[in-house]
């Protein structure tokens, strides 16, 4: 299935891992690997994961305190968001009103 990422998604991964990177050289790399690892996992399964809030899926990461929000569309898997776990919750509510 295709994956679609939103904009601040993308954002919040390349924040994250520019982040990571500057605190230990590589760990950056690693968060992108493991990031490409989940999407890969919810690519193959993707109602396997719990809800979060409407119907949003949460994927956690096994490395990092982050998680991937996704919802499951007709054609596609749309990443809505890459977040920390323990920051603002609910902060992407706004991002699946603008989608739709």
């Amino acid at each position: 299935m295709k994956i679609i990422f939103d904009k601040f998604a993308h954002l919040e991964l390349d924040d994250a891992s520019e982040y990571y990177e500057l605190e230990v050289p590589g760990l950056g790399a690693r968060f992108k690997v493991e990031i490409k690892r989940g999407i890969r996992i919810i690519r193959e399964y993707p109602k396997a994961w719990a809800k979060e809030k409407n119907g949003v899926r949460r994927y956690l990461l096994h490395k990092f305190p982050y998680k991937i929000l996704y919802s499951i569309e007709e054609d596609y898997i749309y990443i809505i968001a890459i977040a920390h776990c323990h920051r603002h919750p609910d902060y992407w509510i706004d991002r699946i009103l603008k989608k739709s």
